[in-house]
């Protein structure tokens, strides 16, 4: 399988504001040196901090690819070609060079921009090593530093990590060589080149420390940090001590936070679990009351024990399995390598094999749970592509995994005996099946097994740090297959047709950073991380959406994902502690005593993108009116609202739920073992078996199509596209080639410059190339396009120059445009002989499902009342917008409404003419005595649609046009009034 990476909406928002805060490039400036061939052109208020841009997105939303495409972009726009990429580990480094290497990375940004090529320049400790006995520089700081602007299509882009830019290599300047003509100091000739500095992970680059004195002696022009977390500065001392986060603007200039991150649906929700312990040995708690590099100092009750280097825990306490020692050390280690730091709890019973034992059973309970569901797609319709199930575990130590003389270590074998009961039950499960994916997934676990038992594995692999450099095949194939081959552990299936079994990995903490894979779906961590890191971090390398054997990335509409964490006992409050830290990553922190300012503007930003007239006087006034605050902005404590009482913050939260909705993680993307809040929303059977007779119909699949004339309107479309009437779509490329000459006049330096003759020089690109992606993006013959690129040609006096990426951009987009605005009503439906299941329907069985996964009803949720003929068991409601989404749902209705309930996601797929489907929103029963029921389908939008909106509402017009004869009525409504105008009108005749 071969990753296709997708331009997502919030990846293109960051690249927006990035483009919006960018100060723009200085053409006025004085300086001689402006057109230095070897660094950047100039930028508008370069080497300042108001210049500077931070960009703040989660992990697991793309961060690499947002500052990936920026440079291109950079490159594009301004001419900036040398970028310098500052990482705090090797880890993040070496995620990073895989990444902007990648074959699939490469074939993506191609497609932007074509003509350009990335240069990535990566330094490593002991690049500047040398046999020879000269101290040389390595060749890719030379690359980076000598490359000019004359190679107008190539980015040079240098990737170092924190230590590396530290080291004394990068900072003497006593090289046997130099650079750019006379620096023998590489930071002072990656200085000369002016370069734009990328900060990933900007809260390891604090400012004032020394790793960021290292970013600002390269003497940047301008400053881009990406990361989910920032350094904070701190002012004051005492009572008047303010921490704040440290933002070059005082602000984020993109902010896309842990809770948006969430609700959103932009990475996994999580599942937490722990095996327990009985009470006595929970009770059964020593904390760390020092550590230090000779001697542990362990406390129970009001007993202290100390422990030398090399001394057992056990002779503490018997129930410290095995033979852990304390080794000390500056890291204050014990010899299974975890970490201890004051007031640490220790548990001797989760030191013990066999409660591993119970972590690993759990853990493979989860991931089959997950990989069965994967593999079979249940409910998603006919053949749906097969999603690759991955786990990975944090363990101890390297022995416990590899033992002695190349043999397994315990916790292998232990491993492979509990995987082997797992897999031997599953595949006497499937041994009988059917159906033919299921039979496709007993051959899978067949040939698990087989390899499991073969002499050479291929089910589990591992990666430690202990594994660099190592002489042994295996382990370095591993290890291969970890870092590097990312499409391999996605692919069922090699070249040959012989499945990759391989979906379990081992690490020791090695894989916490700069590694990831999208499809992680457990994690388990059979030791505790120690120090407290953060939990966001910890759960990080499984945040990411899978994606499926095409290599499509899978949204949470389209599968719903989660990520099973497994913990030790000790680690039981890690659900609530994650849960923290995603709240506290919200910008507005909210006061349940008093309405704030920050909390006025969040309701009244988000009101506005429903009802734009909305404003900061209607809201204090409808809060007045309803008693909810004092003339202070206070709130009051008991109040009177819907028949309750209940604080006036409480009121005001039911009021306006955005409030919570944009603060507050929604419940249910993070459980632990005892949230009863449930993922899945079970169906009200008997309500829904009222709509089969309708859903019979709409199960059926349907064909679009087109009306003869659509072929002769596509010609019409193309051939005025390519008039080019306004002179846009058709334009020149041009390089920015630069002479540039040193002269010295009365003992002064200076640059002088002459440009080249473009005429010569325009980009362009390969004519058969040009003619393919044309065809491929418009669906037009290729003989018809390259009659009218001939014409065209002809009218520009044989100018083949326009032949080039932005022309080709300019055509493929307006021909869709003007093409899809001229056929949004021409065609038709056409039913064909069999039907298809959707999320809400099985067409195999003829019925429809038990439950449908929370989140495909809406991301967030609200108590409400019973309501005996909603389609859903209930409270809670889930819904996606609070304004008209839930108070259609919190509305009451009449008795000749016999059900009703919001649909879910893709429970209906209607076809667009565009490509992909589309499903409406609500649907209501309405029963009219003896005679033949209405159904009314509803589609919701806000006031101010977005664009786009209205074609959906067209498609879906016309789809639902054709079943009104069996009493079928849509409308598209704005607010929930006008649903209850439209019910009553239906309800007394008044509608056809």
């Amino acid at each position: 399988m071969k990753i296709r990476l997708e331009t997502l909406q919030h990846q293109t928002d960051a690249l927006c504001a990035i483009e919006k805060a960018f100060p723009g490039m200085d053409t006025m400036s004085n300086d001689p040196n402006a057109n230095y061939i070897y660094a950047n052109p100039l930028i508008r208020y370069r080497f300042k901090d108001k210049a500077n841009i931070d960009i703040k997105m989660e992990t697991g939303t793309g961060k690499t690819y947002v500052y990936t495409r920026m440079m291109y972009e950079f490159h594009q726009k301004y001419g900036l070609f040398k970028f310098v990429i500052a990482v705090p580990s090797p880890s993040i480094k070496e995620g990073t060079r895989n990444f902007i290497n990648s074959d699939y990375a490469k074939q993506h940004f191609s497609e932007f921009y074509e003509n350009t090529r990335m240069q990535l320049n990566v330094i490593n400790a002991g690049d500047f090593s040398s046999r020879s006995g000269r101290r040389n520089f390595p060749a890719q700081l030379s690359e980076f530093v000598e490359a000019t602007r004359q190679n107008a299509n190539q980015i040079e882009v240098l990737l170092v990590n924190q230590g590396m830019l530290h080291s004394k290599s990068m900072h003497r300047d006593d090289y046997d060589q130099t650079l750019l003509g006379g620096e023998t100091s590489p930071m002072k000739a990656i200085a000369a080149t002016r370069p734009v500095l990328i900060i990933d992970e900007p809260q390891r680059f604090p400012r004032g420390k020394k790793f960021y004195e290292d970013i600002e002696e390269m003497k940047p022009q301008l400053i881009i940090r990406f990361g989910a977390t920032f350094p904070e500065s701190t002012t004051g001392r005492g009572k008047n001590k303010v921490t704040k986060v440290d933002y070059y603007r005082g602000e984020p200039q993109f902010n896309l936070d842990a809770v948006d991150s969430f609700n959103q649906g932009l990475v996994k929700g999580i599942d937490i679990d722990y095996p327990d312990i009985p009470e006595e040995q929970a009770n059964n708690l020593y904390k760390v009351k020092k550590a230090k590099a000779r001697e542990l100092v362990l406390s129970k009750g009001n007993k202290e024990y100390s422990l030398k280097v090399g001394e057992k825990l056990a002779d503490i306490d018997s129930g410290f399995e095995g033979n852990i020692t304390y080794d000390g050390g500056t890291d204050c280690e014990l010899s299974n390598g975890l970490v201890l730091s004051k007031d640490m709890k220790l548990i001797p019973g989760t030191f013990a094999e066999n409660y591993q034992d119970e972590i690993i059973s759990q853990a493979l309970e989860c991931h089959f749970r997950a990989e069965e569901e994967n593999f079979l797609r249940p409910n998603s319709g006919n053949n749906p592509p097969k999603i690759k199930t991955l786990s990975l575990f944090f363990i101890d130590s390297i022995s416990s995994f590899r033992g002695e003389n190349n043999k397994k270590g315990w916790l292998a074998k232990h491993f492979e005996k509990l995987l082997t009961q797992k897999l031997k039950k599953l595949i006497s499960r499937y041994e009988m099946a059917i159906d033919d994916r299921e039979q496709e997934y007993y051959s899978f676990l067949q040939a698990t097994l087989r390899s499991l038992q073969s002499e050479h594995q291929d089910v589990y692999a591992g990666y430690f740090s202990e594994d660099i450099g190592s002489s042994d095949a295996d382990i370095q194939a591993e290890v291969k297959d970890i870092l590097s081959n990312k499409e391999k552990l996605l692919s069922f299936k090699d070249e040959n047709g012989n499945w990759i079994t391989r979906r379990f990995l081992f690490s020791k903490w090695t894989l916490r950073e700069g590694w990831d894979n999208p499809n992680v779906f457990t994690i388990a961590k059979l030791r505790t991380s120690g120090s407290e890191i953060s939990k966001i971090q910890e759960v990080g390398r499984g945040l990411r959406l899978p994606v499926d054997e095409t290599g499509h990335r899978l949204n949470q509409d389209e599968w719903q994902s989660r990520l099973s964490f497994l913990i030790g006992y000790d680690e039981r409050d890690f659900a609530e502690k994650l849960v923290g830290e995603i709240n506290n990553d919200s910008p507005i922190k909210l006061n349940q005593k008093e309405l704030t300012d920050d909390m006025i503007k969040l309701i009244v930003k988000t009101r506005q993108k429903t009802d734009p007239q909305f404003n900061e006087d209607q809201l204090l006034d409808d809060l007045d009116s309803h008693n909810i605050i004092t003339r202070s902005n206070k709130f009051k404590q008991n109040i009177e609202f819907e028949g309750k009482t209940m604080s006036g913050y409480e009121a005001l939260c039911q009021l306006y739920p955005e409030l919570e909705q944009r603060t507050q993680v929604t419940k249910g993307k993070v459980r632990d073992r005892n949230s009863k809040e449930s993922t899945a929303v079970k169906l009200r059977k008997q309500n829904w078996l009222q709509l089969k007779n309708l859903w019979l119909q709409l199960s059926r699949r349907q064909m679009i199509k087109f009306d003869p004339s659509v072929n002769q309107n596509a010609e019409i479309v193309a051939r005025n596209v390519f008039n080019d009437s306004d002179n846009k779509i058709f334009v020149l490329e041009r390089p920015q080639m630069i002479h540039q000459e040193i002269s010295t006049d009365e003992n002064i330096a200076s640059v002088s410059e002459s440009k080249s003759d473009f005429k010569r020089e325009y980009l362009t690109m390969n004519y058969g190339k040009f003619l393919k992606i044309l065809a491929k993006q418009t669906d037009l013959p290729v003989n018809l396009l390259n009659n009218l690129m001939i014409k065209t040609i002809k009218r520009l006096k044989g100018n083949t120059n326009y032949i080039n990426e932005k022309t080709l951009s300019n055509l493929i987009r307006t021909f869709n445009e003007q093409f899809n605005e001229r056929i949004k009503t021409s065609y038709s439906y056409v039913p064909l002989d069999f039907s298809g299941s959707t999320s809400i329907y099985n067409a195999k069985k003829h019925e429809f499902v038990d439950s449908v996964p929370a989140n495909v009803l809406g991301i967030y949720q609200s108590d409400s009342t019973l309501d005996t003929s909603y389609l859903y068991d209930r409270p809670p409601l889930r819904y996606d917008s609070a304004d008209p989404e839930l108070k259609i749902l919190q509305r009451s209705y009449g008795p000749k409404i016999s059900v009703f309930g919001k649909l879910p996601k893709q429970a209906i797929k209607i076809p667009r003419f565009d490509n992909g489907t589309t499903t409406p929103d609500f649907i209501f029963k309405i029963e009219h005595g003896n005679k033949k029921p209405t159904y009314l389908v509803i589609e919701t939008k806000a006031e101010n649609m977005r664009l786009g909106d209205e074609q959906i509402r067209i498609i879906q017009q016309k789809y639902f046009d054709q079943l009104k004869e069996t009493g079928v009525y849509y409308q598209m409504a704005t607010s929930e009034q006008e649903v209850h105008d439209l019910i009553s009108k239906l309800e007394n005749g008044e509608l056809n």
